[in-house]
């Protein structure tokens, strides 16, 4: 094995079901301690993306590599270096949590003593209480997940695969959720692969986004890259009046892209409305228009992914 910074590796992915291409000539790169979420629509190949990577789905053709290792040749050496929390959690329910947490760490060869110190280090982030010595069938779906979570990184795992990890959860353990991930990958540099149809978690979590519709890598970047190079913001301002002339004069006011005024409403697309909100304004008053509303609507990865895509992600969901 080669040392690299590449934790994984994708050329030229297909997977083909009933003759259909779910995922379609993928190819990726994901390095060492980084956070990349796969976004996209329910049906857009995430989840058989993770499966293959996790070893759980053969691939029809392409080629891929785990920290070096070849995902076709090395799939049982893969299984220790990583783990995995599926969206449907594998968990038998005629245990408890600590019994679920005891067997996972035996299955990766841990000893008892280091099982035992591995549950007390994760017994904050599955925060459960008491709980966590009754059956798990009593557990609400928050958490079933977090046990879930919990069980998928007791050995350490080199990089973690989490399909859709929040899909479900209330807002206050998606918020838990989404702070044991920044640690896991902040404190111990953990790398993280997540496949997500939220706009925020991809935008608050990743170091980068890759935009997957219809088997196809469509876009990737930083968040902040693929708003600035692929969206525009929107200042939207409501006015009184305005004649010809003054739509003219915004119209010259340097990075204002698209001008328009219909029922009142003047509507500039922009790359940078922070830097140019101040202009139109200024413009406005020069002109003696009243300003009655003024709104900076800044890009999200929505406007992207409708820019990519031609669909909303959330309209979607």
């Amino acid at each position: 094995m080669k040392p690299s910074n590449i934790a994984i590796e994708v050329i030229n992915l297909c997977k083909t079901f009933q003759g259909k291409l779910a995922v379609n000539n993928l190819s990726l790169t994901v390095q060492e301690g980084e956070i990349y979420a796969f976004l996209g629509p329910n049906g857009a190949g995430k989840s058989t993306t993770i499966k293959m990577l996790i070893t759980l789905l053969n691939f029809d053709s392409g080629m891929a590599t785990i920290l070096g290792h070849n995902l076709k040749t090395e799939a049982d050496t893969i299984r220790l270096k990583i783990g995995v929390a599926l969206q449907e959690a594998s968990l038998d329910e005629s245990q408890t949590g600590l019994e679920f947490l005891s067997l996972q760490g035996g299955l990766y060869g841990l000893h008892s003593d280091q099982i035992k110190k591995r549950i007390e280090d994760l017994i904050p982030l599955i925060d459960i209480g008491e709980a966590i010595k009754k059956p798990i069938k009593t557990y609400s779906g928050g958490m079933k997940r977090r046990l879930d979570l919990a069980a998928s990184i007791i050995h350490n795992p080199k990089i973690l695969f989490l399909d859709e990890p929040t899909t479900g959860l209330d807002p206050i353990s998606r918020n838990k959720v989404w702070a044991e991930i920044n640690r896991l990958n902040k404190e111990l540099g953990m790398t993280i692969f997540l496949t997500t149809q939220y706009l925020e978690e991809a935008d608050q979590l990743a170091d980068r986004v890759g935009i997957i519709n219809g088997g196809r890598l469509v876009a990737e970047d930083t968040p902040s890259n693929l708003k600035t190079s692929i969206g525009r913001d929107l200042i939207i301002v409501k006015i009184d009046k305005i004649n010809d002339s003054g739509i003219q004069n915004i119209r010259k006011i340097s990075e204002a892209d698209k001008v328009e005024f219909k029922k009142n409403i003047l509507t500039i697309s922009t790359k940078s409305g922070s830097k140019i909100i101040g202009k139109i304004v200024i413009e406005l008053n020069k002109q003696g228009v009243n300003i009655e509303t003024l709104t900076l609507r800044e890009t999200t990865l929505d406007d992207v992914f409708l820019e990519v895509t031609g669909n909303r992600l959330q309209t979607q969901e």
